[in-house]
């Protein structure tokens, strides 16, 4: 249970590694900060229309804008998540191997011994 509670904290935090690192989410972080008050007023004058054709107010636009952020941001880590998983899976894949070519070494040295003792016995 340990491993298994250590092996999700290390991909977790090797998950939070790599989105930290990523230089575009953190441009595109800064580029919003930089970019605020013009962003802002875009907002402000795009006209975002409702179910019922009335334009959104203020408040509805900064909701829309941040879901679609927060859209994009999932989109970015899952794309992490998947690439980090895939380096994992490689590695254990590359443990695997190497355990069954060591098996494959083994039984072909007890194959030999059970011929030595078969001999000695007859």
């Amino acid at each position: 249970m340990k491993t298994k509670t250590i092996l999700e904290l290390l991909t977790l935090s090797s998950s939070l590694y790599y989105l930290a690192r990523d230089a575009h989410l953190l441009e595109r972080i800064n580029e919003m900060s930089e970019k605020g008050k013009d962003n802002i007023n875009k907002i402000i004058s795009e006209s975002h229309l409702d179910e019922n054709g009335n334009e959104l107010e203020f408040v509805d636009k900064i909701i829309l804008k941040t879901h679609e952020l927060k859209e994009e941001l999932n989109e970015k880590v899952e794309e992490l998540v998947v690439k980090f998983y895939k380096k994992i899976n490689v590695a254990h894949l590359d443990e695997i191997k190497a355990l069954n070519e060591k098996l494959e070494k083994l039984d072909a040295t007890v194959a030999l011994l059970e011929a030595r003792i078969n001999k000695l016995e007859a």
